[in-house]
Formats: C-alpha cells, sequence, structure tokens
C-alpha cells in the first residue's frame, strides 16, 4: 500500500493494555467472553428474524442487518487484539494495520447510517402508520440497507488511501489495540495535517449529521406520541423507540469524544477505554437491549435458544 520509497516500516507493533503475564490472561479471558457473547447474542437475533415469518417486517429486518453489521465490526478488530494478548511480540504488517483502520472504520460509519435509517423507519411508523406499508416496502428497504453499506464502505476510502500513502519510516509502535488514526499520523516521517483534518472533518460531518438526524426524528417521534390519548397506546410506542434511543446513545456518546472532538491532551489510556467501550462493550450489549422489552423478539430468541417449533402464519 506505501509507495514512498523512503519508508522502512513493514510492520507495526500495537501495544494493547500492557501489564503481567497474568493480567493479559485475565484481559483475554475477559475480551473472549465478550466476544463470544456478541457474537452468539447477535447471530441469535438474525436467526430468530430469518426463522419467524412475524418477524419479517422492516424493523426487525433492519434489526438483524444491524446485527450482522455487529459481528463484523467486533471481528475485524477483536481477534487481533486476543492474539496480542498472549503474544511478545504484538505485531501486525503494514498491510494488515491499514486493512484494520479501514474496516474499522467503514464498519463504524456504517452503523451510524443503520441507527439512521432505524430511526426513520421508527419514525414513519409512529408518526404516519397509515401511510407506513406503502411507504416503507420491502424494497424501499432494500434500498435503504444498500445505502448504509455503500455509504459506509465509500465515506473513508480516499482519506484512508492518502493516508496509508504517507511515509512511515520509524519508530512503529502504536500505543494502542488497534490501527486508528491518531497513532498513525504520530508516526508519519512526512506530517500532513491537511489530510488528517480531512479525515476528522468526514468523521465529524458523518457523526454529526445521523446523530442530528436521528435526535430530529424522535423529537417528532415524541410530539406524536404525547397525542395519543391512551396510556396503553404511548407506552407501546415508547417501548418500540426505548431500546433505539438507548443503543444510541452509547454508540454516539463515546465516538464523538473519540472523534468530534479529539483533544491530546486525554490519556491515552482513557483513549484506549474509550474505544474498547464502543468497539467491543457495545455489540455485546446491542442483542441484551432490543430484546429486553420486546416480546416478539424474546419469543422468536426462546425459540433459537431452546429448540421450540415456530408458529408460522
Amino acid at each position: 500500500m506505501n509507495k514512498s520509497q523512503d519508508s522502512t516500516v513493514t510492520y507495526f507493533v500495537l501495544l494493547g493494555f500492557p501489564g503481567p503475564w497474568n493480567i493479559q490472561v485475565t484481559l483475554f479471558s475477559l475480551i473472549l467472553l465478550v466476544y463470544m457473547i456478541t457474537l452468539a447474542g447477535n447471530t441469535a437475533i438474525i436467526c430468530a428474524v430469518r426463522w419467524n415469518q412475524q418477524l419479517h417486517t422492516p424493523m426487525y429486518l433492519f434489526l438483524a442487518n444491524f446485527s450482522f453489521l455487529e459481528i463484523w465490526y467486533v471481528t475485524c478488530t477483536v481477534p487481533n487484539m486476543l492474539v496480542n494478548f498472549l503474544s511478545k511480540t504484538k505485531t501486525i504488517s503494514f498491510s494488515g494495520c491499514f486493512i484494520q483502520f479501514y474496516f474499522f472504520f467503514s464498519l463504524g460509519t456504517t452503523e451510524c447510517f443503520f441507527l439512521c435509517a432505524m430511526a426513520y423507519d421508527r419514525y414513519l411508523a409512529i408518526c404516519y402508520p397509515l401511510h407506513y406499508p406503502s411507504i416503507m416496502t420491502r424494497e424501499f428497504c432494500s434500498v435503504l440497507v444498500s445505502l448504509c453499506w455503500v455509504i459506509g464502505f465509500f465515506g473513508h476510502l480516499v482519506s484512508i488511501f492518502f493516508i496509508s500513502q504517507l511515509s512511515f519510516c520509524g519508530p512503529n509502535i502504536i500505543d494502542h489495540f488497534l490501527c486508528d488514526v491518531d497513532p498513525l499520523m504520530a508516526l508519519t516521517c512526512t506530517p500532513t495535517p491537511i489530510i488528517r483534518q480531512v479525515f476528522y472533518s468526514i468523521s465529524t460531518l458523518f457523526i454529526v449529521l445521523t446523530s442530528l438526524y436521528i435526535l430530529g426524528s424522535y423529537a417528532l417521534v415524541l410530539r406524536a406520541v404525547l397525542r395519543v390519548p391512551s396510556s396503553d397506546g404511548r407506552q407501546k410506542a415508547f417501548s418500540t423507540c426505548g431500546s433505539h434511543l438507548l443503543v444510541v446513545s452509547l454508540f454516539y456518546g463515546t465516538i464523538m469524544v473519540m472523534y468530534v472532538s479529539p483533544t491530546s491532551g486525554s490519556s491515552v489510556a482513557m483513549h484506549k477505554i474509550i474505544t474498547l467501550i464502543y468497539s467491543v462493550v457495545t455489540p455485546a450489549l446491542n442483542p441484551f437491549i432490543y430484546s429486553l422489552r420486546n416480546k416478539d423478539m424474546k419469543y422468536a430468541l426462546h425459540c433459537v435458544f431452546f429448540g421450540k417449533k415456530i408458529m408460522q402464519n
């Protein structure tokens, strides 16, 4: 990837979370457990939506695609992190580092747009219930899903490509558990703040626009719900939106700290912890959040885990 002739770096060292061997083994065990929970929980949601005809609605189709995204989001970083916990060298190749860098930010951007699409779906369902079936058709739902993936994977393509073309002459030590923009830019021989600024501008644009859209959608939803005369109707409407708002809060709350207002004064340890929360912990919590107050999803998941036959309509 890096075609500069004066570049000598062929691999990077990811320090991760330095510490004694027993600490490394403990962290390995904890992260492995969280990773397995993430895979099991999100796979179960995909299977529940796939096997239960009652869940073949736009809301659950978005959720299944979101769960599929979460599986790959954690998989692009966690396996390498687990290997490094038990490795003495903790290395990653130059190409491998930038591939991880690209997929981590592309999948993260895709998640922003999926959360946006899910908010739009809830807005239509609550504010325009009579028109919802004719607007949110299966074909339109597929178009929205495709757009989320396309925008996510093309949004950072150019800026990450140009970062990969910079000269990296050494040192090659990254004080992080993944290849992130700040540690990589700190290792370049020819600092180019413009590229870094472009990257952060694109990230900020995506994060701020999608978050504002989600907040605007739910402001309209709240106004519509408060007009519902029945308390049962209001409670049902709030229950369908509460899970999504909690996921949005967890995800956006952490990434805004990292990529909208990056501060060099913040400790490296704090950056690692924040990144760990939104990239590893949150994807493990999402299946529980989405199924906790959803009776249909809880029933479908019960069928998946306990092998109960799902009644087809």
